[in-house]
């Protein structure tokens, strides 16, 4: 297919799929797009193509800074606020040739599991049960995710925290990666939380990620976090260590955590689950038993270090310095009143304001040691698990030796285990006007996606389709994670190309 009639289809899409709220905001005045589209495909006639997403229709999550459209986080807080600046990862892509197919949808600020907290309203899913209800989209990417899933555009950039790109993916039956913390550029990202938030990619199947990946894995000397080109250099010659370079060759060694067969595991989950270790099995690789015992606590403490983050960074958002300033007596009376008190009762959601309160709790003098600094232990607890089970050892950590302390027998090159607990819910469930929708309910769904998060390492969940047992009319979509060591992100995505849209 022609990248002209490829665009022209995303862009028919995104008339015909609008309800489905995928996309805050679209393309305007075709025209000059559509040329640059024509160029592309001059380009890839002659063999001279910038890279491999040029002229593709690229989607960018709305918490992701653009110069041509507006930047809004789904949040009341940034209203019709437009940035003077791409985000780096932007900017890298365009220069590619790719062209920003619009702005996607999201649980305001990033904080959501299920994309329904945003000021436009939740995102829909293709998706429904048996009695025709719409289901989940996940969160916080759904917009990116459905955008992707519904051809509305060839992959999208999204941002995964504890999850938001990862969750999305297993629920609407695409690709989710998050890279390893610091490969792709946080510059021009609004912040939710500094120390977990990575851009992430959703993709039709795994080579559109890798695609992408291979645009915006650069240095950025912008991002205080962005990965120097001297410790890339050093990672890669890791990698290429002869232990480990053995690998593209022999057989590799599947970890499977113990600690994730958890009772609240559905049946569907658990039967795609064991499909995808028992296909992996007949491939020639091997399957081995680990335990990563901290990871329980995982789930606990990231629903304490990420609103910490959060509320000192939404801090700013006060209507003098930045964002929305509301009407009323609290928005210009002073010193009888609060300054900002009205602008950011109205600027803010809810789950907003709640994790604003949960973080500032938690920070505070009395509670600090016992819960931030807690969760920052277990934090150290839950990458030393990762460490310990992994062939390979982290490449960047300081202190460790050039080989893994586990006997080699012990040790696994990645992990595979499901994405979520369950099937998506139904978006009515989690509405606030249902009296049984709880926000704990939503947190658990991070269960399985929070700890490699915190140790900031690779992981993709890819779509596995399970035939059932009962009808064999009838099927079962579920995401399965795979999770490497820091830095060894190909190995993760070429074993995710293994199991990407089996049918199992």
């Amino acid at each position: 297919m022609s990248l002209l009639r490829e665009a022209e289809r995303c862009i028919a899409n995104q008339g015909s799929h609008a309800t489905l709220n995928a996309l805050i905001t679209t393309l305007q005045h075709l025209g000059p797009w559509l040329e640059r589209v024509r160029d592309a495909d001059t380009r890839r006639t002659q063999g001279t193509s910038k890279s491999a997403v040029d002229g593709r229709l690229i989607a960018i999550k709305d918490n992701i800074c653009t110069r041509d459209l507006p930047t809004t986080c789904a949040s009341n807080a940034l209203d019709k606020f437009t940035s003077p600046f791409n985000a780096t990862a932007v900017q890298q892509l365009e220069e590619a040739g790719a062209i920003v197919a619009g702005k996607s949808n999201l649980d305001e600020f990033g904080m959501g599991s299920h994309s329904i907290n945003s000021r436009f309203g939740p995102v829909r899913s293709l998706r429904r049960n048996r009695d025709g209800e719409s289901l989940s989209a996940g969160g916080s990417s759904g917009g990116s995710a459905v955008a992707v899933a519904t051809a509305q555009c060839y992959a999208a950039l999204g941002t995964d925290t504890g999850g938001s790109v990862r969750l999305p993916a297993a629920y609407t039956g695409t690709v989710g990666f998050k890279p390893s913390y610091g490969l792709i550029s946080r510059w021009g990202v609004v912040a939710y939380a500094n120390s977990l938030d990575t851009v992430g990619i959703i993709g039709k199947d795994v080579s559109s990620v890798r695609e992408v990946f291979g645009v915006v894995n650069r240095p950025d000397s912008r991002d205080p976090t962005s990965l120097s080109s001297f410790t890339r250099s050093r990672i890669d010659s890791h990698l290429r260590s002869p232990a480990l370079a053995a690998r593209a060759t022999s057989p590799l060694k599947i970890g499977v955590p113990l600690e994730y067969n958890i009772s609240e595991l559905s049946p569907s989950v658990l039967r795609a689950w064991s499909r995808s270790l028992a296909y992996m099995r007949r491939q020639g690789h091997t399957i081995h038993p680990v335990s990563l015992p901290t990871t329980t606590l995982a789930l606990s403490a990231y629903y304490v270090l990420a609103p910490a983050e959060a509320s000192s960074n939404l801090a700013k958002y006060d209507g003098v310095r930045y964002g929305t300033r509301s009407e009323g007596p609290n928005s210009a009376t002073f010193p009888s009143g609060y300054l900002y008190a009205s602008t950011r009762g109205v600027g803010f959601g809810s789950e907003v304001k709640r994790r604003i309160l949960l973080g500032a709790f938690s920070l505070s003098a009395d509670a600090m040691d016992n819960y931030f600094i807690q969760a920052q232990r277990v934090r150290r607890l839950v990458q030393h698990d990762f460490d310990a089970v992994f062939r390979a050892h982290q490449p960047i950590a300081s202190g460790q030796p050039e080989t893994n302390t586990n006997p080699e027998k012990d040790a696994v090159d990645v992990l595979i285990c499901p994405t979520a607990p369950s099937s998506p819910p139904r978006i009515s469930s989690l509405m606030d006007h249902n009296p049984r929708a709880s926000p704990l309910d939503a947190y658990m769904n991070d269960v399985f996606t929070v700890p490699a998060s915190l140790a900031g390492l690779p992981a993709i969940s890819v779509p596995v389709t399970v035939e059932s047992t009962i009808d064999s009319r009838d099927a079962d979509l579920a995401g399965i994670q795979v999770i490497g060591q820091y830095g060894d992100d190909s190995l993760v995505l070429k074993v995710a190309e293994l199991l990407d849209g089996r049918h199992l």
